[in-house]
């Protein structure tokens, strides 16, 4: 589990497939209301709150976002000490709003280019040529829409070999970082820099 704070009542939780599994949770249990998802909260807000600083003080609003195979981000907001009734203030108890949004897309992160480079040259022996790539805060990320011929879990296995899940959004990225290749990135960089 990783933690970042985004403002000072926003912070961002990125769980990994793996992390759900230690603790005994699917992503569909995300969506039920039961006593597990309440501790994992409960967990979530006391690690932030040690970590972060971030110490809620009434009713939270929880917005998951599903990662396809890669775990989940989920953004926790802090709405502020609205609730005047004392029943209320009892600490095993927190109020959410959850949402949740399921991508299909599948978003990596990669610390050189030289590991978008490596990553070309497997995905040309497999005949991926996709994906767009951006540059953002001195990472690289790699967008690849959910048109794979192979299976996702292979890709992604790939994919972890040179880089990690991207623990922010594709449409932060998109927005604030810059488009170094709109489509088909994997051929370009391949055919510039491995075949020439």
């Amino acid at each position: 589990m990783r933690l970042e704070r985004l403002t000072y009542n926003k912070i961002k939780i990125f769980l990994t497939s793996d992390d759900l599994v230690d603790r005994g949770l699917t992503k569909d249990d995300l969506l039920s209301d039961s006593l597990k998802v309440h501790q994992l909260f409960r967990d979530m807000i006391e690690e932030a709150s040690m970590e972060l600083g971030f110490e809620p003080d009434g009713p939270i609003a929880v917005e998951v976002y599903s990662l396809q195979a890669q775990g989940m981000v989920i953004i926790v907001t802090n709405s502020g000490g609205d609730l005047e009734d004392e029943e209320f203030l009892d600490e095993d108890y927190i109020e959410m709003q959850v949402t949740l949004d399921e991508s299909k897309d599948i978003f990596y992160e990669f610390r050189t280019f030289e590991d978008v480079i490596q990553l070309s040259t497997r995905f040309n022996s497999l005949s991926i040529d996709g994906g767009r790539l951006y540059s953002f805060k001195n990472y690289f990320y790699l967008l690849l829409e959910d048109n794979l011929d192979m299976h996702t879990e292979n890709v992604i296995a790939i994919l972890a070999e040179f880089g990690s899940p991207a623990t922010i959004t594709k449409y932060r990225v998109h927005e604030y970082g810059k488009i170094l290749f709109e489509e088909n990135a994997m051929e370009y960089i391949y055919n510039y820099f491995i075949k020439k």
